[in-house]
């Protein structure tokens, strides 16, 4: 995953759980109410049906990689998100409406990826 300085999702949670190594930046996760600031070269793990969210609090674009346990989870971040043209490639400059839209997909699809935003 690429995080933007700034960015990450809601609190959420799902059951299944979820590994998270930092790759390069630095990434506030909270879960079951503390909050927990993961370096590069880390990783945390998040137990199912644990309520969380995550932040990137480096102050520049952090990459992480995330196991789903079950696999299938990618399959929501696909039919959401954008496809870029490489792994440097900069994210898209999404208007509020896209922003927006994007937003609403990822709501209405939640369910059905046994997620629930909180």
């Amino acid at each position: 995953m690429r995080v933007p300085d700034g960015g990450g999702p809601p609190p959420h949670r799902h059951d299944f759980e979820e590994m998270f190594t930092i790759l390069d930046g630095e990434i506030e996760f909270t879960f079951r109410g503390e909050k927990h600031t993961v370096q590069a070269g880390s990783t945390i793990n998040v137990p199912a049906n644990a309520p969380h969210n995550f932040r990137n609090v480096s102050g520049a674009p952090a990459r992480m990689l995330c196991m789903c346990t079950p696999a299938g989870q990618n399959e929501y971040f696909l039919r959401i998100g954008d496809v870029v043209a490489g792994k440097d490639a900069p994210p898209p400059q999404l208007s509020e409406g896209e922003l927006m839209e994007r937003r609403r997909r990822a709501a209405e699809l939640a369910a059905t990826y046994r997620s629930e935003f909180l």
